[in-house]
């Protein structure tokens, strides 16, 4: 839900901020001696289409939440993040903070996967463990792990009773 949620903000924020690049060119004003110019127009299309397909992509992760759909997301966050670090001199701090959604979002679709994943091989009756932990799934394994994690307890030195002459005694040598 949150994944969906952040890139439908993330397309619909690209969307507007295409169509001001595209209706009012000049509100963008590049930054001088900035190695990567490119019209503001064209910046205008390109924030516009990623936006658009963005939007499609969240509304069909809120309708399914497909693997594909996380995947595409994943793909047009990065886009995303790519096309706004580019635009970093036109506009800079709005760019550094749609680059900051798009990692949350990317974030977001990755840490879904893995959920799905997990859940998919506790219904195919797999164990969950056997693909994080592969040492306990192995023959004569437990036995290793209970030789490596039981360990012999030290007796306990500060109730200890001492003779008074012992280098350990706490009184002062007489």
């Amino acid at each position: 839900m949150f994944a969906a949620t952040m890139l439908l903000i993330v397309g619909v924020f690209q969307v507007f901020q295409g169509i001001e690049a595209i209706v009012r060119g000049g509100f963008y004003v590049v930054a001088s001696n900035y190695l990567y110019k490119v019209d503001t127009t064209a910046w205008g299309w390109i924030h516009l289409c990623i936006g658009a397909v963005a939007v499609l992509t969240g509304i069909f992760l809120f309708v399914n939440g497909s693997a594909w759909a996380r995947g595409a997301g994943i793909v047009l966050a990065s886009l995303s993040a790519i096309a706004n670090f580019f635009f970093i001199p036109y506009y800079p701090f709005w760019a550094l903070l749609m680059i900051a959604l798009d990692v949350f979002v990317i974030w977001s679709l990755a840490a879904v996967g893995s959920t799905s994943r997990r859940q998919e091989q506790l219904a195919s009756g797999a164990s969950a463990g056997a693909e994080r932990w592969p040492m306990t799934h192995q023959p004569g394994a437990s036995a290793r792990m209970d030789a490596q994690t039981t360990r012999t307890a030290e007796p306990d030195t500060e109730h200890r009773a001492e003779a008074p002459g012992s280098r350990h005694s706490s009184a002062p040598p007489s």
